[in-house]
């Protein structure tokens, strides 16, 4: 092969074809099969979207599709053909040979795909070294000019950059570059924009769209976003423990679902009207915490030449009261998560301060610290890496009572009281994280951040990670506990929709310095800067009303 091949297949004949597909768990599993009888098409062309909860098989199916099974899964019926191929049945070498040159993926997070010590230029030459017989100067030329039809700035530079001085969207946009660079007929893309701003994700979600229809490359692509696939899908899959339960084109599975399952998904997603909350008791005089001044300036490089200062937070103030939620919302790179481990003396502004009443009152240094510790705690985005895997939850929720002089007994009775809460049994104590699905992990870090009996809660980006139902399960979590123990939530999002549900007051952030804030109906429904507007009609699914025709 001399040069990348062109997509191919007949526009009557599907580029991928799934007959009833059947995955094998191992022994031992809650079911038998990860999929079962699972049938579609993708026609070139065509972008199908396979919707569904953690565990219904979405990623399975694109793991089966590329030939890249879990050693521990295993094809136990059904054809997946490849431009009429069956990819089930071909040799480890064959396999080889498709990747890349007839089916290519594109996964969630860039920073894992890619290798963070080869150039970036490099990583995608990689490919045509592998599978065409071109020159270095040839390979060169093909990636600065995928480089560009990805629409990444300054080529050139980007060819010699390392993955870590990218933005995301430009490392996205980098690993699209990979897969697309041979022009494959099959581009899977699994959960590539979950962990993007809006604008980010607005562009990543365009650019696949532009690509796909000028090379007429079929896509399947696997999310639990409905804002996603309201923007890019053509067909819908809904899955639902590994079976599929209904399927269609987009108007109708959105618009008019016949199954139940699909219409409860429908039913959990956020919408961007903010929904009418009991008014927090913003007229106190006294707030549980106060902000006054944040900025925070990193120092770049060791040269005196080449030292650079990035203000990433710049002048941030706000004030949060017992019952209210405010959100900071803005892309990525605004400032919003600086903020948010300023607030929690996680990094130490490099201006201005924070204030809880109830620390200031302590009389030492020292004991002043320590309140303020056990006042503010943090929920983090993935409760996988937020719970200890070798000991049980247990002991990881009452660690930080302990810690604060609480007798074991007494935590543990708390802990106890607390699996109440949070909606878990009382034995889930005795268990470890792997046990438990990402949902219930999140309760657990929830749980384990109310156990010292906090004044604030900071959420930065808790739900993000998450399927539609088990967030909308978690946003009413943390409204019923915020009424109950009367605590002030600061939730850090780039999810507008997310923001609208749960916010009483929403902070927008741009560049390190606060662009507007008010009332959380007044900036989502008539913002009144460019920014926050922009933010807005970036958000996906904008405009579509899902569940009625």
């Amino acid at each position: 092969m001399n040069q990348p091949n062109s997509p191919i297949g007949a526009s009557g004949a599907p580029c991928l074809s799934v007959r009833d597909l059947r995955i094998a768990l191992p022994a031992g599993a809650d079911r038998p099969h990860a999929v079962h009888d699972i049938s579609f098409d993708v026609m070139p062309g065509q972008v199908l979207c396979l919707l569904g909860e953690s565990g219904s098989g979405k990623s399975v199916i694109a793991q089966a599709a590329m030939g890249l099974l879990p050693a521990a899964l295993r094809h136990a019926g059904g054809r997946i053909e490849l431009l009429g191929e069956d990819v089930t049945t071909a040799s480890p070498q064959r396999l080889r040979a498709l990747r890349g040159t007839r089916m290519a993926m594109v996964f969630q997070e860039p920073m894992t795909a890619l290798n963070p010590v080869m150039r970036c230029g490099a990583q995608v030459d990689e490919m045509l070294a592998e599978h065409t017989q071109l020159d270095a100067a040839a390979r060169r030329a093909q990636v600065l000019q995928v480089f560009e039809r990805v629409q990444l700035p300054e080529p050139e530079r980007i060819y010699d950059a390392y993955p870590h001085q990218l933005s995301g969207g430009q490392r996205q946009r980098i690993v699209i570059a990979i897969a697309l660079i041979l022009r494959p007929a099959l581009l899977i893309c699994d959960e590539p924009t979950t962990a993007l701003d809006v604008t980010t994700q607005a562009e990543i979600l365009g650019l696949i769209r532009e690509l796909q229809q000028a090379s007429g490359t079929a896509v399947l692509f696997i999310t639990h976003d409905f804002g996603v696939v309201a923007d890019i899908a053509d067909q819908v899959v809904v899955l639902e423990l590994g079976r599929q339960v209904e399927s269609g084109p987009k108007e109708q599975v959105l618009r008019r679902p016949t199954q139940p399952y699909t219409r409860m998904l429908l039913d959990a997603v956020p919408r961007l009207e903010p929904g009418r909350r009991a008014p927090a008791a913003t007229g106190q005089p006294q707030p549980l915490l106060s902000a006054r001044g944040i900025s925070k300036t990193y120092r770049m490089g060791s040269w005196p030449a080449r030292r650079r200062e990035v203000h990433a937070a710049q002048d941030v103030s706000f004030d949060l009261h017992a019952g209210e939620t405010v959100g900071i919302v803005g892309e990525s790179g605004s400032g919003k998560s600086t903020v948010a481990r300023c607030i929690a003396r996680l990094t130490e502004p490099t201006a201005g301060e924070v204030q809880v009443p109830h620390a200031q009152a302590q009389p030492s240094a020292r004991a002043r610290l320590t309140a303020f510790r056990r006042s503010v705690q943090v929920v983090f985005q993935d409760p996988n890496r937020s719970l200890n895997p070798r000991q049980t939850v247990g002991r990881s929720i009452i660690e930080g009572p302990v810690n604060f002089g609480v007798s074991p007994e007494a935590a543990w009775r708390q802990a106890e009281a607390l699996m109440s809460l949070v909606r878990m049994k009382p034995e889930a104590l005795h268990r470890y994280p792997s046990e438990f699905s990402g949902g219930q992990r999140q309760r657990l870090c929830i749980a384990r951040a109310l156990a010292c009996e906090p004044k604030v809660l900071i959420a930065d980006e808790a739900v993000s990670a998450l399927d539609v139902s088990v967030q909308d399960q978690i946003l009413k979590l943390l409204g019923e506990i915020q009424q109950r123990l009367a605590i002030g939530i600061l939730f850090i999002t780039h999810d507008l929709r997310v923001a609208s549900q749960i916010c009483d007051r929403v902070i927008v952030m741009r560049k390190g310095r606060i662009v507007e804030q008010g009332d959380a109906h007044q900036v989502l429904l008539a913002p009144r800067e460019d920014y926050t507007r922009a933010l807005l009609a970036a958000a996906p699914g904008q405009g579509f009303v899902f569940g009625q025709g």
